[in-house]
């Protein structure tokens, strides 16, 4: 039977093989019996090419031609809506946003345009691009979940541009918020980049938010100096600092009496933008007024005892 079958696959190999050069040797053969039609043949295909270019070449002109226009035409269109905008009491943050949408709908808009002008039917342009919208939509699905967030940050506002916020302990300087993503700038100077959907959904400390802000301060003492005088010592640095805010009133008084050291809590309140200046400016007051007044400020210190067994 493997015999027999063997025999038969060859003969259909053999008779396939002949029938391709019997149609290649036919075609040659009409080529060397009649030249003249077969170079007219392949004359004619290439004229009627050409023909089909030439009169292609006024519809890609205009098509060129109207995307240009339209280039310009949607960069006027944005300055209108840019300059538009600053004319209005809309925050920083929902301008930029607005601009970055709209110019997304105007590009896609032109290109629609262009390709309907080249003959293909907007129909099917729709179609391509709802079936493209789905498969990105699908592989993409995290970053629709952050153009999602981007749109829910522009109506809860938990933050704007310039505010200084903490999102699950990362801090920084908002400076840009994009339909994808939240850009910080940190204290060093640092760019730092958070989804808008994990921004959405984490707890957000905003720091720049309230107009005054309590300064939370912590001073330690010894045991053997005089309590009530370095609080005086602290209160009096806070009623001589112009930054700090009489109202409400600072606090100064006895934290905690730790294992080592008496600690003193100072709250006082400040304007949000003078409170690194107050922090700074009071801890390096006190340090000094400390030293100044014979208050003793106490450190870890080591006790090693040798014993003499001889």
């Amino acid at each position: 039977m493997n015999l027999l079958y063997s025999f038969f696959a060859a003969s259909a190999e053999t008779s396939v093989s002949a029938t391709h050069e019997a149609t290649l040797n036919d075609a040659v053969q009409e080529l060397v019996d009649k030249p003249e039609q077969a170079f007219s043949a392949i004359g004619e295909f290439f004229v009627n090419l050409g023909r089909s270019i030439l009169s292609a070449i006024p519809t890609i002109l205009f098509a060129v031609l109207i995307l240009v226009l339209g280039l310009l035409v949607t960069k006027l269109c944005l300055w209108l809506i840019s300059k538009g905008m600053s004319k209005t009491k809309l925050e920083v943050t929902i301008k930029k946003f607005v601009s970055q949408v709209a110019k997304i709908i105007l590009y896609v808009l032109l290109t629609t345009i262009v390709l309907s002008i080249l003959g293909i039917p907007s129909t099917s342009i729709i179609t391509v691009i709802g079936t493209a919208g789905v498969a990105i939509g699908l592989a993409l699905q995290d970053s629709l979940s952050n153009v999602a967030g981007g749109f829910m940050l522009m109506i809860t506002k938990p933050f704007k541009i310039g505010d200084y916020i903490i999102v699950n302990g990362t801090e920084g300087t908002v400076s840009q918020i994009s339909i994808i993503h939240t850009r910080l700038d940190s204290a060093s100077n640092q760019a730092i980049f958070i989804p808008n959907g994990q921004a959405v959904n984490a707890v957000v400390v905003n720091n720049s938010n309230n107009e005054t802000r309590r300064v939370d301060l912590t001073y330690s003492i010894s045991y053997a100096s005089d309590f009530r005088k370095a609080r005086e010592i602290i209160l009096e640095i806070l009623e001589n600092n112009g930054m700090i805010l009489d109202d409400p009133t600072p606090l100064v008084r006895m934290m905690q009496q730790g294992e080592s050291a008496v600690v003193i809590a100072a709250r006082p309140w400040c304007r949000t933008s003078d409170y690194w200046d107050v922090v700074f400016d009071t801890n390096e007051q006190v340090f000094d007024a400390f030293r100044e007044n014979g208050i003793e400020i106490p450190f870890n210190q080591l006790e090693v005892h040798i014993t003499d067994k001889n």
